[in-house]
């Protein structure tokens, strides 16, 4: 972790984000994956497509939190929160769940060749500028962030002309992702057109 939360308690105050996503998954595996693909959709939607590295780096990062959210944050009941921001040319990536006393090392360690697992909060490390752990305010938990700026190359980034997608677009794209989950499960055959 390159950041940590300062001595006296007190957070330094965040610039007002530009943009600005934030919303609330079901703490499952596929809550996990539906955020990673509503941040993706979101960061395509706000100029950096798909394919960019902002967009793959950005997308990688909020599956190893979120995945991290749901096994080592998981509280019965509770959901987990995904926060994207746009500030000054920094990305902020927030993911906060309700289980305080599971905290991710200061340090993540290195991981094993052998282990299937282990790797999520190193490769965070190693993708994000910064990333840190500061405790969720009024309630109990905590939120695991990283930051990713925005690197200007030789050219001036152009910015995508199209509106923010309305609460119903969002929504729509939703359920279309949840559809695309339940289709691609052998479960979901179709019979007689209808779905069982």
């Amino acid at each position: 972790m390159k950041s940590a939360t300062p001595p006296n308690g007190h957070l330094r105050q965040r610039p007002t984000p530009e943009r600005e996503f934030t919303m609330r998954f079901t703490s499952t595996p596929r809550g996990a994956r539906l955020a990673r693909r509503l941040v993706s959709h979101r960061l395509n939607d706000w100029g950096h497509p798909y394919t960019t590295p902002v967009n793959e780096t950005l997308t990688l990062i909020t599956a190893e939190l979120t995945a991290n959210a749901v096994r080592h944050g998981h509280v019965p009941g509770r959901d987990f929160r995904v926060r994207l921001t746009l500030a000054e040319g920094t990305f902020r990536i927030e993911v906060t769940d309700t289980r305080a006393e599971k905290q991710p090392p200061s340090t993540p360690p290195t991981p094993d060749s052998v282990s299937e697992s282990g790797r999520g909060l190193h490769l965070v490390a190693v993708l994000a500028d910064d990333w840190g752990v500061s405790p969720r305010l009024a309630a109990p938990g905590k939120t695991v962030w990283a930051k990713l700026r925005v690197r200007q190359q030789g050219h001036p980034h152009t910015q995508r002309v199209a509106p923010d997608p309305t609460d119903v677009e969002l929504l729509l794209a939703t359920a279309s992702l949840l559809r695309d989950d339940l289709g691609s499960r052998p479960e979901a055959a179709r019979h007689g057109g209808r779905r069982r």
